[in-house]
């Protein structure tokens, strides 16, 4: 169930993506838990002035819209300690993975 949203999720983060990007921005997706989307601006989004706009005002609502059950983006930078670990979890075997595709 948990992998299914995170599936969910990531696909309505690449429609949002391209507008993010276009200002040199991005946004990282960390993980979920109880209707709770964590995030972490990357690029010109990071630190930015409009980073809690552009996240109520489009992310969090889109997200909001077209996944069940989600009730808040929070790119604070406070994640759960069990979330930020299935995060760095994900990104070793993304990275194992990566380094074992032939060249």
């Amino acid at each position: 169930m948990i992998e299914e949203k995170d599936q969910q999720i990531e696909h309505v983060l690449e429609k949002v993506r391209p507008f993010l990007q276009r200002d040199g921005g991005d946004v990282v997706y960390i993980g979920f838990k109880d209707g709770v989307v964590y995030l972490r601006m990357v690029g010109a989004c990071e630190g930015c002035a409009y980073m809690d706009n552009d996240i109520t005002a489009g992310v969090e609502i889109i997200l909001m819209e077209e996944v069940p059950g989600i009730i808040r983006v929070d790119a604070s930078g406070e994640i759960p300690p069990e979330i930020l670990e299935a995060y760095t979890r994900r990104e070793g075997e993304k990275a194992s993975s990566a380094n074992d595709q032939p060249k």
